[in-house]
């Protein structure tokens, strides 16, 4: 069983496509309610695509384009961490899988958090295999270096405290509550 479904959101614009070649061996059921879930957000509900994908994956925990599509689905409806935790979930289980990369750094830049979106972007380059691909990476690439020039910096908050920076910040608070008990005491 080959099927093809393209499609378009607002997360990316672009369209990923799934193909289910015939060494796939998922229930019946579970392609079934995966098929439901991509038609209705081509339609442009991806509340009502939830449940199906949902199911979907219920039946096939395996099925890693439903988890794309569960993930894609999620953040359309602004289920953030659902949405990360399924595309994440996605590429771990297709660690190959463009659509996955893709959709997962498209989904961190849009929230804002760069160094991750450049992670799976580095990770889908990597599974990059046509040229629409490329081009699609590239676009979404030269997007976020735009926002980035065009943007207020802000701070990472990803560096580890220095031992000096908390052996002050703890003297501080450890004088701060000496002060308040003998202030309170007198």
């Amino acid at each position: 069983m080959t099927n093809a479904f393209p499609i378009k959101g607002e997360l990316g614009g672009h369209s990923l496509t799934w193909q289910c070649p015939p060494s796939f061996d998922f229930p019946r059921e579970a392609v079934e309610c995966f098929q439901e879930g991509v038609a209705l957000l081509q339609m442009g509900d991806p509340g009502a695509a939830l449940p199906a994908l949902s199911r979907s994956t219920d039946l096939a925990p395996t099925f890693g384009e439903a988890h794309v599509f569960l993930g894609l689905a999620n953040a359309l409806t602004s289920n953030i961490y659902p949405a990360i935790d399924h595309l994440e979930l996605a590429t771990r289980i297709q660690p190959d899988s463009f659509a996955a990369h893709y959709t997962l750094a498209q989904l961190n830049f849009k929230l804002r958090i760069p160094q991750k979106g450049y992670a799976a972007a580095e990770q889908a380059l990597r599974c990059v295999a046509t040229l629409e691909q490329r081009k699609m990476l590239t676009q979404l690439l030269k997007e976020e270096r735009a926002r980035e020039r065009n943007g207020i910096a802000r701070p990472w908050f990803n560096t580890p405290f220095s031992k000096p920076g908390l052996f002050l910040t703890g003297g501080g608070l450890a004088a701060a509550i000496v002060a308040l008990l003998l202030h309170v005491r007198w």
